[in-house]
């Protein structure tokens, strides 16, 4: 199992939590998403390593930017 964090700006509340956890759900090979306005963290667990670059896109599709979290 890969689990790999994200920075997601703009998010406040549980409306943007969804909108950016139904877009990453898309992503193939994603098996648990999980998303934390309070914290402003996206982490998604997999089998394998996603794309990032899927990942972004995902987060930009539902209105968010997101980066790597270090």
């Amino acid at each position: 199992m890969v689990q790999t964090v994200y920075t997601v700006t703009g998010m406040t509340c549980a409306h943007c939590e969804r909108a950016v956890a139904e877009e990453v759900e898309r992503i193939v090979g994603v098996t648990a998403v999980e998303v934390s306005a309070k914290t402003g963290l996206l982490g998604i667990s997999s089998n394998a390593a996603i794309d990032e670059k899927s990942v972004l896109a995902a987060v930009d599709e539902a209105g968010y930017e997101a980066a790597r979290a270090s």
